[in-house]
């Protein structure tokens, strides 16, 4: 992989350059609730970084709250760094991918984006690295990030995040899993219930729903349970689909359990009173965070997480009822 050379080393000493980087993880500070956050008084970065001018492209859909950790993890990171960051999502492919195209054409000094349908983002990652722009991923394209010449990549393996849920099943005596697809042909999602369906000794049905349409998408699940009244447990791919499951169990008359990718302040509520059996945590605050973070570390300081060549693993961690507690006041405030 062809990593853009690095600029030229800022005019500081080495002793500022380690004390930048030893407080990356113990500072954060908050942005606006603006797209936009500027530059913090003080923020690491110097002459030669403190301008930083960052994108930040997602996939996301309106209203869904996962994206809102993620971007809260992009916006501390920038307000630690002194960075200018731009945050603009679409959950259609060629949208998305109109949107970075925009970001090349602003000149920013690094983006960040997601990969959930790698194919259509190949053409303008190919314009950022022809315009000298560095670019990190996150999130989704785990097993793509390398061949379409992304920089970095941070975030969760979802096949073996989703093998680890198919063995969790086992343990459990779950017998027939329904697994939620709410986005189809997304390569994320594509791969958890792949990764469930490969480990989970009993039978897995996949469902696609219009994940968009939480009307559609409970009607449609309550349909299922109600067709096959052997399905004991459902595992879906977000919190609030999890949400969403656990009332179309109740309407269908089922006694399938919910389990669910991914995290809120709802969710741990749900896991705390035992409606949902457990959440796999990939730490979307991390993934804005560290994604942001590291292009600041790579402008100021040279530095690759990964070296270019691996993944930085922000999951899987399995949320239960026993240690639930553990996260619920970082939930609380929006983080986890």
């Amino acid at each position: 992989m062809n990593i853009p050379p690095p600029p030229p080393a800022p005019h500081r000493s080495a002793r500022v350059i380690a004390a930048a980087a030893a407080v990356c993880l113990l500072a954060a500070g908050c942005s606006g609730s603006g797209g936009t956050s500027g530059s913090a008084p003080g923020a690491g970065g110097g002459a030669d970084t403190a301008h930083l001018k960052v994108a930040l492209v997602t996939h996301a859909s309106e209203g869904d709250t996962f994206w809102n950790l993620v971007k809260k993890g992009a916006e501390d990171a920038a307000a630690k760094d002194g960075v200018d960051l731009t945050y603009a999502n679409d959950p259609d492919a060629a949208g998305q991918a109109a949107l970075m195209r925009d970001a090349v054409r602003q000149k920013v000094d690094g983006i960040a984006v997601t990969l959930a349908k790698p194919q259509a983002m190949k053409g303008p990652v190919a314009a950022a690295r022809a315009a000298d722009i560095p670019v990190v991923g996150l999130n989704s394209g785990i097993d793509s990030w390398q061949s379409e010449g992304i920089m970095e990549f941070f975030g969760q393996d979802e096949s073996l995040a989703g093998r680890a849920v198919g063995d969790k099943l086992d343990e459990l005596r779950a017998k027939h899993t329904l697994c939620v697809i709410h986005e189809r042909g997304n390569v994320a999602l594509e791969a958890r219930c792949a990764g469930v369906k490969k480990t989970f000794a009993g039978q897995t049905d996949i469902a696609y729903v219009e994940g968009t349409d939480t009307t559609a998408t409970a009607a449609a699940i309550t349909a299922r349970l109600r067709q096959d009244p052997t399905i004991d447990e459902v595992v879906t791919l977000g919190a609030q689909f999890a949400l969403t499951a656990v009332k179309s169990v109740k309407q269908s008359g089922s006694r399938a359990h919910v389990a669910t990718f991914d995290l809120n302040q709802n969710l741990v509520k749900a896991v705390k009173n035992g409606d949902v059996q457990f959440a796999v945590d990939q730490q979307p605050y991390l993934q804005g965070y560290l994604a942001v973070d590291s292009l600041w570390l790579y402008k100021a300081n040279g530095n690759v997480s990964g070296g270019g060549v691996s993944p930085v693993l922000t999951g899987p961690a399995f949320v239960t009822k026993a240690n639930v507690a553990s996260v619920a006041a970082f939930a609380a405030h929006g983080t986890r």
